[in-house]
Protein backbone atom coordinates (compact mmCIF):
# COMPACT_ATOMS: atom_id res chain seq x y z
CA UNK A 1 0.00 0.00 0.00
CA UNK A 2 1.53 3.22 -0.78
CA UNK A 3 1.24 6.38 1.29
CA UNK A 4 -1.43 8.06 -1.27
CA UNK A 5 -3.57 5.50 -0.71
CA UNK A 6 -3.94 6.08 3.13
CA UNK A 7 -4.74 9.47 2.09
CA UNK A 8 -8.42 10.61 2.83
CA UNK A 9 -9.67 13.99 2.30
CA UNK A 10 -6.09 15.07 2.47
CA UNK A 11 -5.65 13.57 6.43
CA UNK A 12 -3.70 10.38 6.50
CA UNK A 13 -5.54 7.88 8.28
CA UNK A 14 -2.35 5.50 8.03
CA UNK A 15 -3.23 1.78 8.70
CA UNK A 16 -7.36 2.89 8.91
CA UNK A 17 -7.65 4.14 5.54
CA UNK A 18 -9.58 1.03 4.40
CA UNK A 19 -12.10 0.92 7.05
CA UNK A 20 -14.43 3.99 5.84
CA UNK A 21 -17.68 2.48 4.29
CA UNK A 22 -20.23 0.09 4.91
CA UNK A 23 -19.48 -3.87 5.69
CA UNK A 24 -22.29 -6.57 5.92
CA UNK A 25 -21.54 -10.07 7.10
CA UNK A 26 -23.77 -12.82 7.63
CA UNK A 27 -21.87 -15.41 8.79
CA UNK A 28 -21.09 -14.61 12.74
CA UNK A 29 -21.11 -16.77 15.69
CA UNK A 30 -20.71 -15.06 19.39
CA UNK A 31 -19.78 -17.75 21.92
CA UNK A 32 -21.65 -16.01 25.31
CA UNK A 33 -22.07 -17.54 29.03
CA UNK A 34 -24.88 -18.83 30.57
CA UNK A 35 -25.46 -20.15 34.11
CA UNK A 36 -25.10 -23.68 33.16
CA UNK A 37 -22.58 -22.96 30.26
CA UNK A 38 -22.49 -21.46 27.73
CA UNK A 39 -24.01 -20.85 23.99
CA UNK A 40 -23.77 -20.20 20.22
CA UNK A 41 -25.36 -17.66 18.41
CA UNK A 42 -24.99 -17.51 14.63
CA UNK A 43 -25.66 -13.60 13.52
CA UNK A 44 -25.63 -11.38 11.22
CA UNK A 45 -24.27 -7.37 11.46
CA UNK A 46 -23.58 -4.52 9.67
CA UNK A 47 -20.71 -1.77 10.77
CA UNK A 48 -20.95 1.58 9.07
CA UNK A 49 -16.84 3.67 9.88
CA UNK A 50 -17.20 7.43 8.63
CA UNK A 51 -14.00 9.50 8.64
CA UNK A 52 -14.27 12.62 10.82
CA UNK A 53 -11.13 14.12 9.95
CA UNK A 54 -8.12 15.33 12.14
CA UNK A 55 -8.72 15.59 16.59
CA UNK A 56 -5.78 17.70 18.35
CA UNK A 57 -5.15 17.01 21.89
CA UNK A 58 -3.56 19.25 24.04
CA UNK A 59 -2.07 21.34 20.84
CA UNK A 60 0.77 18.70 20.59
CA UNK A 61 -1.33 15.10 19.57
CA UNK A 62 -2.58 14.81 16.57
CA UNK A 63 -5.17 12.11 15.50
CA UNK A 64 -6.96 10.60 12.41
CA UNK A 65 -10.70 9.47 13.69
CA UNK A 66 -13.17 7.03 12.19
CA UNK A 67 -16.89 6.93 13.65
CA UNK A 68 -18.39 3.66 13.61
CA UNK A 69 -21.32 1.98 14.29
CA UNK A 70 -21.97 -1.83 14.60
CA UNK A 71 -25.41 -3.39 15.14
CA UNK A 72 -25.45 -7.31 15.46
CA UNK A 73 -28.23 -9.66 14.87
CA UNK A 74 -29.35 -13.14 15.68
CA UNK A 75 -30.28 -15.39 12.96
CA UNK A 76 -32.31 -17.61 14.58
CA UNK A 77 -35.46 -14.64 15.36
CA UNK A 78 -33.87 -11.55 13.79
CA UNK A 79 -33.68 -9.29 17.16
CA UNK A 80 -30.77 -6.99 18.06
CA UNK A 81 -27.92 -8.13 20.49
CA UNK A 82 -25.04 -6.21 20.03
CA UNK A 83 -25.27 -2.47 19.23
CA UNK A 84 -22.12 -0.80 19.48
CA UNK A 85 -21.03 2.42 19.00
CA UNK A 86 -17.04 4.31 19.12
CA UNK A 87 -14.16 5.92 17.39
CA UNK A 88 -10.85 4.06 15.39
CA UNK A 89 -7.87 6.50 16.13
CA UNK A 90 -4.55 6.88 14.51
CA UNK A 91 -1.47 8.68 16.15
CA UNK A 92 1.02 8.81 13.64
CA UNK A 93 3.27 10.55 15.68
CA UNK A 94 3.54 7.29 18.13
CA UNK A 95 2.58 4.97 15.56
CA UNK A 96 -0.42 3.75 17.64
CA UNK A 97 -3.58 2.46 16.97
CA UNK A 98 -6.74 3.30 19.47
CA UNK A 99 -10.03 2.18 19.41
CA UNK A 100 -12.57 3.79 22.14
CA UNK A 101 -16.48 1.84 22.45
CA UNK A 102 -19.30 1.68 24.54
CA UNK A 103 -21.98 -0.57 24.70
CA UNK A 104 -25.56 0.02 26.21
CA UNK A 105 -24.94 -2.39 28.60
CA UNK A 106 -22.78 0.63 31.14
CA UNK A 107 -19.56 -0.24 29.38
CA UNK A 108 -17.13 1.41 27.67
CA UNK A 109 -13.08 1.40 27.12
CA UNK A 110 -10.36 2.55 25.58
CA UNK A 111 -8.25 -0.27 23.86
CA UNK A 112 -4.71 0.99 22.08
CA UNK A 113 -2.16 -1.31 20.13
CA UNK A 114 -0.33 -2.26 17.23
CA UNK A 115 -0.85 -2.32 13.16
CA UNK A 116 0.86 -4.00 10.12
CA UNK A 117 -0.08 -2.41 6.92
CA UNK A 118 -0.54 -4.82 4.25
CA UNK A 119 1.53 -4.34 0.83
CA UNK A 120 0.69 -6.25 -2.56
CA UNK A 121 -2.76 -7.26 -1.82
CA UNK A 122 -2.29 -8.33 1.48
CA UNK A 123 -4.70 -7.27 4.17
CA UNK A 124 -3.96 -4.73 6.91
CA UNK A 125 -3.74 -5.79 11.01
CA UNK A 126 -5.23 -3.71 13.74
CA UNK A 127 -4.94 -5.11 17.05
CA UNK A 128 -6.07 -3.41 20.52
CA UNK A 129 -6.39 -4.37 24.01
CA UNK A 130 -7.85 -3.60 26.86
CA UNK A 131 -7.96 -4.94 30.57
CA UNK A 132 -9.28 -3.50 33.94
CA UNK A 133 -6.28 -3.11 35.28
CA UNK A 134 -3.99 -1.82 32.89
CA UNK A 135 -3.13 1.67 33.65
CA UNK A 136 -2.98 3.35 30.08
CA UNK A 137 -5.71 1.17 28.29
CA UNK A 138 -9.08 0.73 30.46
CA UNK A 139 -12.23 -0.77 30.81
CA UNK A 140 -15.05 1.56 33.06
CA UNK A 141 -18.66 -0.23 33.61
CA UNK A 142 -21.16 0.34 35.93
CA UNK A 143 -21.67 -1.06 39.56
CA UNK A 144 -24.27 -2.97 37.95
CA UNK A 145 -21.81 -4.51 35.56
CA UNK A 146 -18.53 -4.41 37.83
CA UNK A 147 -21.18 -7.06 40.49
CA UNK A 148 -22.44 -8.89 37.90
CA UNK A 149 -20.70 -9.24 34.65
CA UNK A 150 -17.33 -7.62 35.06
CA UNK A 151 -15.63 -6.79 32.19
CA UNK A 152 -12.24 -7.98 32.73
CA UNK A 153 -9.95 -7.88 29.59
CA UNK A 154 -10.71 -7.24 25.72
CA UNK A 155 -8.99 -7.76 22.92
CA UNK A 156 -9.96 -6.89 19.01
CA UNK A 157 -8.15 -8.19 16.22
CA UNK A 158 -9.58 -6.74 12.25
CA UNK A 159 -7.77 -8.04 9.22
CA UNK A 160 -8.80 -5.48 5.89
CA UNK A 161 -8.38 -5.39 2.96
CA UNK A 162 -10.25 -3.64 -0.16
CA UNK A 163 -13.32 -6.02 -0.19
CA UNK A 164 -13.01 -7.85 3.22
CA UNK A 165 -12.74 -7.48 6.51
CA UNK A 166 -12.63 -10.30 9.01
CA UNK A 167 -12.42 -9.87 13.07
CA UNK A 168 -11.97 -11.87 16.17
CA UNK A 169 -13.25 -10.19 19.42
CA UNK A 170 -12.39 -12.19 23.05
CA UNK A 171 -14.20 -10.06 25.82
CA UNK A 172 -13.15 -11.77 29.13
CA UNK A 173 -16.11 -11.24 31.69
CA UNK A 174 -16.71 -12.38 35.41
CA UNK A 175 -19.95 -13.90 35.38
CA UNK A 176 -22.07 -16.53 37.32
CA UNK A 177 -19.70 -17.01 39.53
CA UNK A 178 -16.92 -17.80 36.84
CA UNK A 179 -14.45 -16.19 34.53
CA UNK A 180 -15.86 -16.22 30.89
CA UNK A 181 -14.41 -16.11 27.33
CA UNK A 182 -16.90 -14.56 25.27
CA UNK A 183 -15.77 -14.68 21.43
CA UNK A 184 -17.50 -12.93 18.59
CA UNK A 185 -15.87 -13.29 15.00
CA UNK A 186 -16.96 -12.90 11.69
CA UNK A 187 -16.27 -12.22 7.57
CA UNK A 188 -18.07 -9.07 6.65
CA UNK A 189 -17.54 -7.83 2.45
CA UNK A 190 -17.60 -3.63 1.81
CA UNK A 191 -21.18 -3.07 0.42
Amino acid sequence: MSQQSTIIDGIDYGPLALLPGVWDGGNGMDLAPEPDGQESNPFYERIVFEAIGDVTNAERQQLAGLRYHQVVRRKSNDKVFHNETGYWLWDAAEGLVMQTLTIPRGVSLVAGGSYEIGTQGEATVLTVSAAIDDADWTIAQSPFMRDNAKTIAFSHTISVDAKTLVYSEKTVVDIYDKRFDHTDENTLQRS
